[in-house]
């Protein structure tokens, strides 16, 4: 048997396994930091056997609520997934599985590659109403790119999606695959409508380096970009600084940053409301986005979700919160599940790219119900 690593966003360290039934791992760490819950490694020679895996540093995990009631999932030719069983018994995550062939793969959830991440800017720029702009370089020499979809004419709103600022959380780029689908798709009334009235500009992965590298959460000099908007730096951070002078630039009317939750089984919205900013128009807002998003996606929902922040409260160094006050726009933090949405759940699969891609079609919807109202 062998276990290996070393690709596009591979991450485990192996402690031992002398046969199957006793695979020995540790969840690396991200680079330069303490950050640790992203796995992705490839089986070999193991095909009948009955393999158990266990991950003996879970509890020390930088999200052990994260483990409860999840399950791993697992490919064979990475690209179609599917979830195997995985238990947590407080202290150590198991996977227990049979693999049907002598190559496997198993991950912290359905990766998004390099590789697909490329393929998606060329597939964009097809389009006549994409352009691709280049905002500069990450630490390792990676490109950090902005799409810009519609004209960019004079009185039009301007509406920002970013993805990935935690590289780990890959069904963020999968969302942002799925609304580049609809708004990119010249036979789609809604989208159509939405660019007579809108520019819509996407930076559908801001962590290069760290989704490479297989982090969880941090780019390659070990730095939280969502910590970082307040004062962020081209030497720890120049990411973030890249994407807030664009912003700066060009000015933001709407702003979504996508993300995935360890802990939370739902998708759902964090806004701005412990902002020092915070006022009655952004709240009107928030609410007529909910209600339109509740509306057209019962993947959606807005009765579980983080704790509301007490106004005047709010850490200002995240992205939505800067921004939000920044440009008194509204603002949304989209997270969505590692684990399966409770609402709707489903056992082969639980949430994934797939579903994230179709909750990233069906945000156009809210953001209809909101554009004439954002200024």
């Amino acid at each position: 048997m062998k276990i290996s690593s070393c690709f596009d966003a591979g991450s485990i360290v192996v402690d031992s396994m002398e046969h199957a039934g006793d695979i020995r791992l540790q969840v690396r760490h991200d680079s330069n930091s303490e950050f640790a819950q992203w796995f992705y490694f490839r089986l070999q020679g193991a095909a009948g056997q009955a393999c158990q895996m266990r991950f003996l540093n879970a509890a020390q995990c930088a999200y052990p609520k994260g483990w409860v009631d999840y399950q791993a999932v697992a490919s064979y030719d990475r690209q179609h997934w599917f979830r195997v069983p995985t238990q947590f018994d407080g202290q150590v995550l198991t996977i227990q599985h049979t693999p049907e062939e002598d190559s496997i793969y198993y991950a912290y959830f359905e990766p998004y590659s390099w590789e697909r991440h490329l393929q998606l800017i060329g597939q964009a720029q097809s389009s006549p109403r994409c352009k691709v702009r280049d905002l500069g370089n990450t630490l390792d020499g990676r490109d950090l790119n902005l799409l810009v979809i519609g004209d960019e004419a004079p009185g039009k709103r301007k509406v920002w999606l970013t993805a990935r600022q935690h590289p780990g959380e890959t069904m963020a780029e999968w969302f942002v695959e799925g609304t580049l689908s609809r708004l990119l798709d010249e036979q789609d009334a809604l989208a159509g409508a939405l660019l007579d009235k809108a520019t819509f500009y996407v930076v559908p992965n801001m962590n290069p380096d760290g989704s490479c590298r297989g982090n969880l959460r941090t780019n390659a000099a070990g730095t939280n970009l969502n910590r970082e908007w307040a004062n962020p730096t081209m030497e720890k951070s120049p990411e973030v600084w890249l994407v807030r002078e664009a912003m700066r630039e060009i000015g933001v009317d709407l702003y979504l940053d996508a993300h995935g939750d360890e802990a939370l089984p739902y998708n759902f919205v964090a806004g701005s409301e412990g902002n020092p900013g915070y006022n009655a128009r952004r709240e009107a807002l928030e609410n007529s986005f909910k209600a339109a998003w509740l509306v057209h996606n019962p993947d959606f929902q807005d009765t579980y979700g983080y704790e509301r922040d007490h106004f005047g409260e709010a850490n200002m160094t995240l992205s939505t919160n800067h921004i939000a006050d920044y440009f008194d726009c509204l603002a949304y933090t989209i997270e969505m599940p590692f684990k399966d949405n409770a609402n709707r759940p489903n056992a082969l699969y639980g949430w994934n790219g797939e579903r994230s891609k179709q909750l990233g079609a069906s945000v156009l919807h809210p953001i209809a119900a909101v554009i004439d109202q954002l200024r």
